[in-house]
C-alpha cells in the first residue's frame, strides 16, 4: 500500500503533449491533488527524499538544447509542493536540488533560436518557457520559505552567482532576472530579521554592479532594479534593528529616486553611484567579495561575443576595482590575504591581457598604503609546485643576462610572477628598498617551522626576488643588501636539501612531447635564485666555474653542499669580487649565529675568504682561534672546514708554525669519519707536509695518517677507495728514515689490503693499489714476488697465490695471524670479487701457518668457509668449498690437524671420504664437491 502512494504521486512525471497553451493542464491538477492526499503518509513513510531524487533525475534527464514539452515545469511545481512537506531538506540536498533545477533551464537555448529551430510550434514554445522560468523561480522562492535564514538564502544565491558572467547574454539575463525575483520576494514577505547579516552581500551586490555595464542593456536596468530592491531590504533591515516602523512601497521608490534611473549610454556612473551609497553596509568581508566578484567578470569577459562587449565588461571592473579600493581601502587590511588569494585563483581563469592587466590593479592600489601586509600575503600564496619547472633556467649563460627576463615565467607559475612584477613596477625606489628588506626578513626564516610544518615562505620570498632581480631599475638597492641576500639564499639551500613541501607533487604528463616532465624539486629552485642573482651582480666568471666544477650540482646534496658553497666562495676570491670585502666583515657575526646547517654553510663560506690579504686586519681570534675551535666540533663537516682553514692561514708565514704545531689535532679529529670527508681533509692536509722542514715532522702523525686512511680502502664507494690508497702511497712518500716500529707495523698491516683490493677487478683501484705497494715496498725494502704486483686475476694461478703467502708469512712471522684476520675480514665485504679473492688468499695461507695455527685459529676459518659455501655468488661458493678440500690435503699430508677432527668429520660426511683410505683426500671425487657447492648456491638462492 505504501509503495502504491509512492508510484501513484511519482507517476505524474510523464512525458504528455501540450494540451494547452497556458496554464496547468490537468494531469498536474491530478497530480498536486494526488499529492495532497499522499501528504500524510509520505511524512510517515520518509519517502520525501526519494522523491525529490527521483524527480531530479527526471529532470536531468530533459535533453538541453530543446524545450519540447512540459516535464521541467511539471516537475519544478511538484517540488514546489513537496517544500511545503515535512520533513525539511537539508542545506547539502538543498543546494543540489537547486543546482539540477537551475542547469536544466538557463542551459537552453535562446527562445529565439529553438523558435527558429521549430517554427510550426514558435508561440508554444515561447509560452512553455515562460511558464518553465516561472515554475523555477516559484520553486525558488519556496525554498526560500521553507528555510528563511542566512544559509538558505545562500544556498540559492550560490547557483545563480556562476551564470551572472555567462558569455551567453540569454544565460546572464535568466540569472539576472532569476535573481531579482528572489530579491524582490524578500522584499515582499519581510518583515523578518537575519542577526548575521545578509548573506554573501558583497558576492550578490558586486555581481549585479557588473551587469549594470551589460552590453545589454535590458539585464543593465533590471541588475539595477536588483540592486534597489537589495539596497531596501539593507535598510529595512537597519531600521528593524533601530525598531523604526518604515512603508517598504515608499521605501522602495525613494531609494529608486536615490540611486538614479539606469544610464545606458554611460553605466559607469551608475555603478559609482551604487557602489559610493553602499558604504554603510560594506565591511571587510563585504569589500573582500565585491573585489572578487569583480575578477568574476573579467573571467567571463573573454567569452563574450565582440570586441566591444569585452571591453564594456572590463570598464566595468576596473570602475568597481579602481572606486571600491579607492574609497573603502583601510576596510580591506584585515582581509589583505584572502584578496591576494583570490587574485592569484582568478588569473588561472583570465586569459585576456587587457583583462590581466585590470586584475592585478589592487595588488598596486593596496601595496601603496598597506606594503608589508601585501608582500606578506603574496608570501602565503601556494606556489604552483605542480608543474615542470626544471627547465628554462639551464639557458642562462654569462653574456645572455636578458633571459632573466623570462624565469619567472618559466620556471615559475605566471600568475605569482605577474603579482609580484605588478607590485615591484608600481612602487617608488623608496619602497622598493622596503620591500627588499621584507624580503630578506623571509629568506631568513627557516622553512620548517617549530610545529615541524614545511612553510612556503622562504621559498616564495626567492621567487619574488627572482621577479625583482628582472627589473634594472631595481638592482641598486639589491647592491646595497647583496651580501645579506646571497648569505640568506645559501643558507635556504640547505634548509630546503630533502624538503618536501605541501602541494609538491609530480607534474602531469606531457601529451604533445610524451615526456614526463621533471618534478619540481625545491632545493633546485633556491640554488637558481643564488644563480640568477650572482649573474646580476656581474659576476659571470664566477658562474662559469662553478657550472664547470659542477658546484651547482653540490649545493644540491646534503653530503657535498658545504663543497659547493666553499666553491663559490673560492671563485669569488679569484676573480676578485667587489663584494666580498662586505661579505668578510658580515659573515664574522653569523658564525656564532643558527643551527647548524646555518652555522656550517656560513663556515664553509667563510674559510675561502681566509685567502685575502683583508684577513690579516682580523683578530686572530676571529681566524685562527675559530678554526682551532672547529676542531673539537662534534659535526666531523666543521672538523674538515676547520682544517681546510688552517691549512689557509698556514700559507702565511707569520701563522705556519702555528698551524703546524696543529697538525696532531688535525689528524686525531679524522678518526671514525666517512670516507669522502677524510679524502676531502687529507687533500688539504698535503700542503702542510710540503717544505724543506719536513724532515722534521714527528713520525707519529704521518702514522696516524696512515691509520685513518687505511680502513677506507673497503669502502664501497669507488672514489674513496681509489683516493684513500692514493693518498696512503702520498703520505708513505714523505716518511723519511730510520723507520720506527710503528711505521713497520702500520706499513706491514697493508699488504693485505693492497694484495685483495688489487684483485676487486676495478682498473683504476688496482692502479693505485700497484703503485702504493710499489712505495711501501721501496721504503721498506721488501722482496716480495714480482707477481704480486700484477693485476692479473688469481683464478688460474694458485701457484702465485701460494708464492706470496709463503713470502708473506716467512717475512712478516709475527704478523701472520693479522694477516689472516684481515683476510677474514675482507670475505665479509659486500663486493662479490673481494670475497671470491679473500677465499683463495685464505686457502693458500692457512696452509703456510702449520706450525704456528691454533685450534681457535682454524675453526675460524672453517665457520667463515661454512657460511661462504652458502654464498649468493657462484664463484664464491665454489671456491670455499675448494679452499676447504684443499685446506683439509695439506692437513692429512702434513699431520698438524688440531686434536678433535672436527673438520675431518665435517669434511668426511659432506663430501663422502672414506677415513681409512691411504690417500685419502687425492682419492677424492673433484666432481663431489663441485656439485656440492653448486647445490649449497641454489638452495641460498631459492631461500
Amino acid at each position: 500500500m505504501h509503495a502504491g502512494a509512492f508510484d501513484e504521486v511519482t507517476s505524474c512525471l510523464v512525458k504528455v503533449p501540450e494540451k494547452t497553451e497556458g496554464g496547468n493542464n490537468m494531469a498536474l491538477v491530478e497530480n498536486v491533488t494526488t499529492l495532497q492526499k499522499s501528504q500524510n503518509l509520505l511524512e510517515a513513510e520518509g519517502e520525501k527524499k526519494t522523491m525529490i531524487k527521483k524527480i531530479m533525475r527526471q529532470i536531468q534527464e530533459e535533453p538541453l538544447d530543446s524545450l519540447s514539452s512540459s516535464v521541467r515545469k511539471q516537475a519544478m511545481e511538484i517540488l514546489t509542493q513537496l517544500s511545503h512537506t515535512q520533513p525539511t531538506l537539508g542545506m547539502r540536498e538543498r543546494s543540489e536540488l537547486v543546482n539540477v533545477c537551475v542547469h536544466s533551464v538557463f542551459s537552453l537555448p535562446s527562445v529565439q533560436a529553438m523558435q527558429e529551430k521549430d517554427e510550426a510550434k514558435a508561440e508554444t514554445i515561447q509560452t512553455l518557457y515562460h511558464q518553465t522560468l516561472e515554475a523555477l523561480q516559484t520553486l525558488l522562492k519556496a525554498l526560500f520559505i521553507e528555510d528563511p535564514t542566512p544559509a538558505g538564502l545562500k544556498s540559492i544565491l550560490e547557483a545563480l552567482g556562476p551564470w551572472m558572467n555567462s558569455g551567453k547574454a540569454h544565460e546572464r539575463a535568466r540569472a539576472v532576472n532569476s535573481n531579482v525575483s528572489v530579491l524582490n520576494h524578500m522584499l515582499l514577505t519581510l518583515p523578518f530579521f537575519m542577526p548575521l547579516g545578509f548573506p554573501a552581500l558583497g558576492l550578490l551586490l558586486g555581481r549585479l554592479i557588473l551587469r549594470i555595464g551589460d552590453p545589454d542593456e535590458e539585464i543593465g536596468c533590471e541588475a539595477l532594479d536588483g540592486i534597489i530592491i537589495l539596497y531596501t531590504i539593507l535598510e529595512l533591515q537597519k531600521r528593524a534593528r533601530d525598531k523604526e516602523e518604515t512603508n517598504k512601497k515608499e521605501l522602495y521608490e525613494s531609494n529608486k529616486h536615490f540611486l538614479g534611473p539606469y544610464n545606458p549610454v554611460s553605466p559607469c556612473q551608475n555603478i559609482l553611484r551604487v557602489i559610493e551609497e553602499f558604504g554603510d553596509f560594506l565591511g571587510p568581508q563585504q569589500i573582500k567579495d565585491l573585489l572578487l566578484a569583480a575578477l568574476e567578470g573579467l573571467k567571463g569577459s573573454s567569452e563574450a561575443p565582440g570586441k566591444d562587449s569585452r571591453e564594456m565588461m572590463q570598464l566595468a571592473s576596473e570602475v568597481m576595482l579602481s572606486s571600491v579600493l579607492e574609497w573603502y581601502r583601510h576596510r580591506a587590511l584585515e582581509v589583505i590575504p584572502e584578496i591576494m588569494q583570490g587574485i592569484y585563483m582568478q588569473l588561472s581563469h583570465i586569459q585576456e591581457p587587457r583583462a590581466r592587466q585590470v586584475a592585478l590593479l589592487p595588488v598596486s592600489l593596496l601595496a601603496s598604503s598597506f606594503m608589508t601586509e601585501v608582500v606578506v600575503a603574496l608570501l602565503m600564496c601556494p606556489l604552483p609546485l605542480n608543474r615542470g619547472m626544471s627547465t628554462g633556467f639551464e639557458d642562462i649563460r654569462p653574456g645572455h643576462i636578458w633571459t632573466l627576463q623570462l624565469i619567472s615565467c618559466v620556471i615559475l607559475d605566471c600568475n605569482g610572477a605577474e603579482m609580484w612584477r605588478q607590485l615591484i613596477l608600481c612602487k617608488p625606489s623608496c619602497d622598493v628598498r622596503d620591500l627588499l628588506d621584507l624580503l630578506l626578513g623571509s629568506l631568513k626564516e627557516k622553512p620548517v617551522t617549530k610545529e615541524g610544518r614545511a612553510s612556503i615562505v622562504p621559498l616564495a620570498a626567492a621567487s619574488g626576488l627572482c621577479e625583482l632581480l628582472s627589473v634594472n631599475s631595481c638592482m641598486g638597492h639589491v647592491r646595497r643588501i647583496y651580501p645579506q641576500l646571497l648569505l640568506a639564499l645559501l643558507i635556504q639551500v640547505h634548509y630546503h636539501i630533502g624538503l618536501n613541501l605541501p602541494g609538491c607533487v609530480d607534474p602531469p604528463k606531457d601529451t604533445k612531447k610524451g615526456a614526463q616532465p621533471s618534478p619540481f624539486i625545491p632545493v633546485r629552485w633556491v640554488v637558481k635564485v643564488v644563480k640568477t642573482l650572482i649573474l646580476r651582480m656581474g659576476c659571470s666568471y664566477e658562474t662559469t666555474f662553478l657550472e664547470d666544477q659542477g658546484g651547482w650540482e653540490l649545493m644540491e646534496q646534503v653530503e657535498s653542499h658545504h663543497r659547493g658553497v666553499a666553491l663559490l666562495a673560492r671563485a669569488m676570491v679569484q676573480y676578485s669580487c667587489q663584494e666580498l670585502c662586505r661579505i668578510l666583515y658580515l659573515l664574522i657575526p653569523l658564525l656564532e649565529r643558527g643551527d647548524e646547517k646555518h652555522r656550517i654553510t656560513a663556515t664553509a663560506f667563510f674559510v675561502e675568504l681566509l685567502q685575502m690579504e683583508q684577513v690579516r686586519r682580523i683578530p686572530e681570534e676571529y681566524s685562527l682561534g675559530r678554526m682551532v675551535e672547529g676542531l673539537s666540533h662534534h659535526d666531523p663537516i666543521m672538523k674538515v672546514l676547520s682544517i681546510r682553514g688552517l691549512v689557509i692561514l698556514a700559507r702565511r708565514s707569520e701563522k705556519t708554525a702555528k698551524v703546524k704545531a696543529l697538525l696532531p689535532s688535525m689528524v686525531k679529529g679524522l678518526k671514525n669519519m666517512d670516507g669522502m670527508l677524510v679524502v676531502e681533509a687529507v687533500h688539504n692536509l698535503k700542503a702542510v707536509f710540503k717544505g724543506r722542514d719536513r724532515k722534521l715532522m714527528d713520525s707519529a702523525v704521518y702514522v696516524e695518517m696512515l691509520q685513518i686512511l687505511l680502513p677506507h680502502f673497503s669502502d664501497a664507494r669507488e672514489d674513496v677507495r681509489s683516493s684513500c690508497i692514493n693518498l696512503y702511497g702520498k703520505v708513505v712518500q714523505k716518511l723519511q728514515a730510520p723507520r720506527t716500529q710503528a711505521v713497520e707495523e702500520q706499513l706491514v698491516s697493508t699488504l693485505v689490503p693492497l694484495l685483495l683490493t688489487m684483485q676487486e677487478g676495478n682498473s683504476k683501484v688496482s692502479q693505485k693499489c700497484v703503485k702504493t705497494l710499489l712505495r711501501c715496498s721501496y721504503f721498506m725494502a721488501w722482496e716480495l714476488p714480482k707477481r704480486a704486483y700484477s693485476r692479473k686475476p688469481w683464478d688460474n694461478q694458485q701457484q702465485t697465490v701460494a708464492k706470496i703467502c709463503k713470502c708473506l708469512v716467512n717475512t712478516h712471522r709475527d704478523s701472520a695471524f693479522i694477516f689472516l684476520s684481515q683476510s677474514l675480514e675482507y670475505a665479509k665485504n659486500s663486493r662479490a670479487s673481494l670475497r671470491k679473492c679473500s677465499v683463495m688468499f685464505i686457502g693458500s695461507l692457512v696452509p703456510c701457518m702449520e706450525s704456528i695455527m691454533t685450534e681457535d685459529r682454524l675453526n675460524e676459518v672453517k665457520a667463515a668457509l661454512d657460511n661462504l659455501r652458502h654464498d649468493p655468488e657462484a664463484s664464491v661458493c665454489i671456491y670455499a668449498a675448494q679452499v676447504q678440500d684443499h685446506i683439509l690435503a695439506s692437513c692429512w699430508q702434513n699431520s698438524w690437524l688440531p686434536h678433535g677432527n672436527s673438520w675431518v668429520c665435517y669434511s668426511a660426511t659432506t663430501h663422502r671420504w672414506s677415513p681409512s683410505c691411504e690417500n685419502l683426500p687425492t682419492s677424492h671425487q673433484r666432481r663431489s664437491w663441485i656439485m656440492q657447492a653448486l647445490g649449497s648456491w641454489k638452495m641460498s638462492l631459492k631461500k
